[in-house]
This record gives C-alpha cells, sequence and structure tokens, in this order.
C-alpha cells in the first residue's frame, strides 16, 4: 500500500495559518493590511482553505466551449461568405446581428451545415413575418440556431418597446408557442448591466430577475404550458477583468438559473455565450486590450461558458476589418489547441477560493434578487427606475477609482504614452452617444471608464494642429 507524501506532516487549521500570519505582521492589523474589500462587496482574504466552502458546488458546465464569430449583417451574400471564411480559418460557431428584416435567410445560411454549428441570431427588431420565414426555412432541418428575442433587454437598454408592452408579449408569446424547429428563441442580454458598471451581485441578481419575468410569463400562459420540457434560455455575458471574480461568477449564473428554474418546473440548464467587456477597453496604447481580452475569454472559458466569442482589439475606434478578426479568433484558437482549455470541464469545480466566491456572489445575489420580487418584479422596478439607480452607484464608485488612480488601465491612467496620437485613427465614435428622444423609462447606458481622460486627450491633439 502507497502511503502519502503528506502523511508525515502534520494539518494546519486556518486558525494556525491566521496566527502565523499575525506573528509576522509583528503588530500591524490583519484586516487593513491583508483584507481587501471590493466593488462587489467581497472580503477577499490572503489565503482559503477547505474550512471556507464546505460541499463545492457541482455544476453541469458543458463538455466542450465553441470560439465564435460575429458578423453584423449588411448584405446577406456578403456576410455568408464571411461567415463560410470564419468557419474554414477555426470558428466553430457564429452570431449574426441583423439590423433589419429583409435579410434574405435562405442566403445568409447558405452552405453552412446548421446541424454541426452552433448559429445565432440577432435581430434589433421583433417581427412575426421574419419569425415565421425563418421557421419556414428551418422545418424540418437538424439544427443549432438559436433566435436571440429579448423585449425586456430591448426596453432596459432603450427606455422603449419594440412596440408596446401588449404587442411585444403577443408577439413574443407566437415565437415561443412556434418554437419547436430552434434550440433557443429567448436570450437574457446580462451584457448590458456589466457595460453600464454594475458590480458582479447586482449583474447575477439583474439576470436572475430578468429571466424570472419570461418564466413566470410563460408559467402564467396557458397557451405556453407545453414549451416547459424544452424551454432553453441564453444568458449574453459580459466577462470583466478580474479574472476569478469572473470564473466564479459564470458559475453562480449557472447554479442560480439553475434553482429558479427548478422552483417552476423547467429544465434547469441555461445555456451561456461570453464575450469581452466593453467597459475597461481604450482607446491609447489600445494593443493593451490584447491582454484584456485574452484573461476576459480565459475566465469564461474556465467558468463554463458554452459559446465564446472575443472582440478585436480595435473594436471601439475601427470598423470591421479582417486584421482584428483573425487576431481575435486566433487568440481563442491557442486558448483551445495549444492551453488546451478544452480538455477539462468544470475545471474549477474544487479550488477552495473560486468555490468561496462563486457561494458569495449567490447569496448577495440572490439578497438582491428577493428584495427586487419583493418590491414588484423586474419591470416594475425598471420603470421606477431603481434599477438605473443601483446601477449608475456602483459606476460611480468604479469610475472614482479609476479617476483617483487606484484603478489602473496600463496606457490610459498609468504609465501613459503622451506622443500617441489617435485622432486620425477614429472610424467610429467611440464614446456614449447622447441622442435626445422620448422614452418611457430612463436607459441603462454603457459607458466606458477612460471615455472622459480619452476625450480630454483627442482634444489636445486637436489644439496642436
Amino acid at each position: 500500500m502507497k502511503e502519502s507524501l503528506f502523511q508525515e506532516f502534520e494539518e494546519v487549521s486556518a486558525k494556525q495559518w491566521k496566527q502565523k500570519i499575525q506573528f509576522d505582521l509583528k503588530g500591524a492589523d490583519y484586516n487593513e493590511k491583508l483584507i481587501y474589500n471590493s466593488l462587489d462587496g467581497i472580503a477577499i482574504k490572503p489565503f482559503y482553505t477547505a474550512e471556507d466552502i464546505g460541499e463545492p458546488v457541482h455544476l453541469e458546465s458543458p463538455i466542450h466551449w465553441n470560439i465564435c464569430e460575429k458578423i453584423y449583417v449588411i448584405s446577406s451574400e456578403v456576410a455568408n461568405e464571411k461567415a463560410l471564411n470564419a468557419l474554414k480559418k477555426g470558428a466553430e460557431s457564429l452570431w449574426f446581428e441583423l439590423p433589419t428584416e429583409e435579410i434574405s435567410i435562405e442566403e445568409l445560411l447558405e452552405e453552412i451545415d446548421l446541424k454541426s454549428t452552433p448559429v445565432y441570431l440577432k435581430p434589433e427588431f421583433l417581427s412575426e413575418d421574419f419569425f415565421n420565414r425563418l421557421r419556414k426555412f428551418l422545418k424540418g432541418k437538424k439544427n443549432q440556431v438559436y433566435l436571440q428575442t429579448d423585449i425586456i433587454g430591448k426596453l432596459a437598454r432603450s427606455g422603449n418597446w419594440f412596440f408596446n408592452l401588449k404587442e411585444d408579449h403577443r408577439i413574443l408569446g407566437e415565437i415561443l408557442s412556434k418554437s419547436e424547429d430552434f434550440s433557443s428563441v429567448i436570450s437574457i442580454n446580462t451584457d448590458l448591466y456589466q457595460n453600464a458598471g454594475a458590480n458582479i451581485p447586482q449583474q447575477l441578481a439583474y439576470s436572475l430577475a430578468h429571466a424570472n419575468e419570461y418564466l413566470n410569463h410563460i408559467d402564467q400562459s396557458s397557451a405556453l404550458k407545453n414549451i416547459k420540457p424544452q424551454f432553453l434560455p441564453q444568458f449574453v455575458v459580459a466577462s470583466g477583468p478580474n479574472y476569478f471574480f469572473e470564473i466564479a461568477k459564470i458559475r453562480a449564473l449557472r447554479w442560480l438559473y439553475s434553482s429558479l428554474a427548478k422552483e417552476y418546473g423547467f429544465p434547469e440548464d441555461g445555456h451561456i455565450i461570453a464575450q469581452p467587456t466593453k467597459r475597461n477597453k481604450t482607446l491609447y496604447d489600445y494593443n493593451v486590450n490584447l491582454l484584456r481580452t485574452t484573461t476576459e475569454s480565459m475566465s469564461a472559458v474556465l467558468g463554463g461558458a458554452n459559446t465564446v466569442y472575443n472582440s478585436p482589439y480595435d473594436t471601439i475606434y475601427h470598423k470591421n476589418n479582417d486584421f482584428g478578426d483573425r487576431i481575435a479568433r486566433n487568440q481563442l484558437l491557442i486558448m483551445k489547441h495549444e492551453a488546451y482549455l478544452d480538455k477539462v470541464s468544470n475545471a474549477a469545480e474544487g479550488t477552495y477560493y473560486i468555490e468561496s466566491l462563486t457561494r458569495q456572489f449567490a447569496d448577495k445575489a440572490l439578497e438582491i434578487f428577493k428584495e427586487i420580487e419583493m418590491g414588484g418584479g423586474f419591470l416594475k422596478q425598471l420603470k421606477a427606475g431603481i434599477i438605473q439607480k443601483k446601477i449608475k452607484e456602483s459606476a460611480k464608485k468604479e469610475q472614482q477609482r479609476f479617476d483617483e488612480g487606484e484603478l489602473i488601465l496600463i496606457g490610459t491612467n498609468k504609465f501613459e504614452n503622451l506622443q500617441d496620437r489617435m485622432k486620425e485613427e477614429l472610424e467610429l465614435f467611440p464614446f456614449l452617444k447622447k441622442n435626445k428622444r422620448k422614452t418611457l423609462l430612463e436607459p441603462i447606458l454603457e459607458r466606458r471608464l477612460s471615455e472622459k481622460s480619452e476625450q480630454e486627450r483627442l482634444e489636445k491633439e486637436s489644439a496642436e494642429n
């Protein structure tokens, strides 16, 4: 019988470790020196043990994750050509953004193997006619087509419904009742909350409350009862810069949704599509964005996302271009085929730190979720401006840390290259656009942390010329 090497050593308790640390601090305060309090309300300790987690959170994470290519469809023919080229170069799934319902579905999906290639369709409109045409095209075809319908996300982002509350829900009901030919027809676009500055417990709570509106709508509708057994929501997640936090965030989201769906009698699985956050991306010293998107994509993979899209390093100021797309795709290819991040499912399970974070995020999110439900639900709180207010409060704290140099973005508020010039590089407007228009409620606005400082630098560039 083989003996473990560790049997030669006495077990050391967490209390003994802490006593040793306090001795080495020579009178300095343990909590002040070694405990970090994050904006998410989490106190980060210098070490973690099995005592911090109890039973590990067991999640049914996907065995494989897909490399995704996102394509904005102006022309069906051009988008199809680009999609087929991306698949040849290593992409495994496609994400089409559809600005108009006049898109030819037949041309767009021509020669794409829908059985083996997950295809996400994100319409910027709500159209029963488009859905019926798509449904007719898919009839009898084995496919992995995910239609991203999110009427609540539209309201939160723009302040208005597509049409109005009644009509939007009527069309949603029609889509849901005829969804048997799709892998999924509902998405919960939670990336909005992260990109607007919500902290992680807020992101999770709003995602859960957002999803709960759809679950409750289906549960209360006698016409939609039959879709329960195959209902699968898509969660579109933005992965932020805190590597371990973001792994725990995605794990907590899967855990929380599973618990909520179980209460309704729905399948407990959710489909997660992850992409890097916009919030920390910068205009100046833009190559650092490559490092940011790499760690953010890794967090998504290790957290258990089904599909990962990596945004190009220059996406905030350049129009879509082959070079940026190729670099972004290659980052994921390296992770999968050279770093072997597709070889182990649920790799984070059992790690004391991440397990502890997962539980803490889930607990804090659940508290917020319960407050939302006691307050009448997500829609009611959105209409009252409560959700917007909470996100703005969180975003303000994060912005203050950035402005004071406590939250660092290399090349922007630390180690800036003052000779860097970007004015002539701008093909897109990289800042928050403010268009005065009438809305039913205050929209939730995405804003990057470095926008103000970048605008000041661009003004200086203009003054020099």
